[in-house]
């Protein structure tokens, strides 16, 4: 089965920011090295860094127009971070990998979305 890790941040620190340089040098390289571990995992395929939420353009069509929004429509708490694709024996395996990625325990979350394959 294919999955779709959607990792939402939260209030994980990232680098650059205040909340990551008061990380200690270790809890920074315990952080890279889970994803580094994650990204090297049978079966992941991860995917390309992101932009901070702030810097997105949401984008509606209403009546024929387009309109155009700074930033995320959702709150930049529960904006979308990154995310990765896996492919996996099922559900289970998913939520274990997903439950490796640092925002998960770190005040993020990560969705787990099984992909649809034609």
């Amino acid at each position: 089965m294919k999955y779709m890790l959607l990792i939402h941040q939260g209030d994980t620190p990232t680098p650059p920011s205040e909340e990551w340089e008061r990380l200690s040098e270790e809890e920074k390289g315990a952080v890279y090295a889970d994803y580094q571990a994650i990204n090297q995992t049978a079966g992941v395929r991860p995917g390309v860094h992101m932009q901070p939420p702030e810097t997105a353009t949401t984008v509606r069509v209403e009546d024929g127009r387009t309109l155009t929004t700074d930033g995320p429509f959702v709150a930049v708490k529960e904006a979308l971070g990154g995310y990765l694709f896996l492919e996996a024996d099922d559900l289970d395996a998913a939520i274990e990998l997903a439950s490796r990625i640092p925002a998960a325990r770190m005040g993020g979350a990560v969705e787990v979305r099984p992909l649809v394959e034609y």
